[in-house]
């Protein structure tokens, strides 16, 4: 017997859009659609780190939620969400994101170099978030080339990154980690 969840739907490769509408499970969509569920199960990992400091712990859960509300979004075809005024992510979800940035890059020292990714564990995963983010920004652009997806979902993507960038280094700086610079070759 199989679990009630599985509803044998994709067993031949294809899955549905909010709206019914089914597509590929190998197109932009759920390329994009994955990337963001792989961003958000990274961030759990993060959010189960004993040491994330509690401020922090809070905005990651907001942008857990953020990014769950972001998937929904990528998953209705353009045209449902135009019709039905349905809009998930929007510029006050960015705007809230680009204003905890702001505040943790006035609590950081001031980059003059590169740095590596590492330090702490929750560092380095946050490292690791920021590159999926903008894995999952590529997927969105090959998918928005192909057919619009909310504008917002873009911006949103792309200043998520400088935020989870800003947070590695905000994680490492409050747990005593210093940051390995790179030193380019001579």
């Amino acid at each position: 017997m199989r679990p009630t969840l599985s509803t044998t739907g994709g067993d031949k490769g294809k899955t549905s859009l909010y709206g019914g509408d089914r597509v590929s499970k190998a197109s932009y969509r759920l390329h994009a659609v994955g990337t963001i569920d792989e961003l958000n199960a990274v961030l759990g990992l993060v959010l189960a780190e004993p040491d994330v400091p509690p401020a922090l712990h809070e905005q990651l859960h907001q942008v857990q939620k953020d990014l769950f509300c972001l998937g929904a979004d990528l998953a209705t075809p353009y045209q449902l969400l135009r019709s039905k005024s349905i809009v998930r992510i929007t510029e006050t979800d960015t705007q809230r994101i680009e204003q905890w940035g702001h505040l943790l890059e006035q609590s950081l020292p001031v980059m003059k170099k590169f740095i590596l990714p590492g330090g702490c564990r929750a560092g380095a995963l946050l490292h690791q978030a920021r590159t999926i983010c903008r894995r999952a920004e590529r997927w969105m652009v090959h998918l928005n080339e192909e057919e619009p997806i909310n504008d917002q979902s873009l911006i949103y993507v792309n200043r998520l990154s400088d935020y989870l960038f800003l947070l590695s280094r905000t994680t490492n700086k409050a747990l005593n980690y210093a940051e390995a610079e790179w030193l380019p070759r001579h």
